[in-house]
């Protein structure tokens, strides 16, 4: 049990993480490789301000806000110039994810950090025979919250509409006369605020060090693969997949962790190459 709830709750990050990169890519034609990098933006911000105020949630959504500001500042100084063009789009944001670094190596040091949750969720939450640490919970529950709101934005909502449509003919959303260079700006806003969300969230269990968003990014894109570009349940259930066999993974067999995720990446382009719940070109 203890296992299952650890991958959950890495799962929830991951899918966090990948829902923004999805949509962006599925939305935009955009490869953006800077998404780990407003991760670890958001763990850094995020734990100078719950030190400095010891205020849990107003570190959230600092976190989220300078990831969604620097994001956006992106897409509309250099991303919206380069679209279709995947070789400049990897250059170009592959170069700021190691400036992102960089920067947050020179503001706060190489030395990885860590913190523990709000006093209320740290405990352990006893289950009959088993006890389950309570912050695991509520990054499930939270990260639940958030994939409904996502799914009901994109399923049930007018701009959901336009962002489907948007991915499945842009040139036709334009044509209609919609500012498809707006949309495309509120969705990479959208997107890095959850990845800075979801780098404060992930405090207390994965801490914050300069190497983090390229790690987090390599698993974001593995979800991506699994589960198709530009659909939440295909990120939900990726992340889910990939939580659980990389959880089980390092309990039982560590030094195949990894190699556990490729070989379901295999399988997958095997038996479907766009994804579990992408759509076929």
């Amino acid at each position: 049990m203890t296992i299952i709830v650890m991958g959950l709750s890495f799962s929830v990050l991951l899918f966090m993480i990948s829902s923004g990169l999805s949509l962006v890519f599925g939305l935009m034609n955009v490869l953006n490789l800077t998404h780990g990098g407003y991760y670890l933006i958001g763990a850094f911000v995020g734990i100078s301000i719950y030190k400095w105020t010891g205020n849990f949630l107003l570190a959230i959504l600092v976190g989220g806000a300078v990831a969604g500001i620097i994001g956006v500042g992106m897409e509309r100084g250099f991303l919206r110039y380069l679209p279709g063009q995947l070789q400049d789009q990897v250059i170009l944001t592959m170069g700021f994810l190691f400036i992102i670094t960089n920067l947050a190596k020179w503001i706060w040091g190489p030395v990885p950090q860590m913190t523990a949750p709000p006093s209320l969720f740290a405990s352990s939450l006893r289950i009959g025979a088993y006890s389950v640490y309570l912050y695991h919970l509520v990054v499930i529950f939270a990260g639940l919250i958030i994939a409904i709101v996502l799914w009901f934005l994109q399923e049930k909502t007018r701009y959901g509409a336009i962002i489907r449509a948007g991915i499945d003919n842009r040139e036709m959303i334009m044509a209609v006369g919609i500012n498809f260079s707006r949309v495309c700006a509120w969705v990479f806003f959208l997107g890095t605020v959850i990845a800075g969300i979801s780098g404060v969230i992930g405090l207390p269990l994965l801490g914050a060090y300069l190497e983090s968003g390229s790690e987090i990014l390599l698993y974001a894109i593995i979800v991506v693969i699994i589960g198709g570009l530009g659909s939440m349940q295909g990120a939900l259930a990726g992340s889910f997949l990939i939580g659980i066999i990389h959880s089980f993974s390092k309990a039982f067999f560590p030094p195949l962790a990894f190699f556990m995720m490729y070989l379901l990446v295999i399988i997958i382009l095997l038996i479907r190459p766009s994804g579990l719940f992408g759509k076929r070109s």
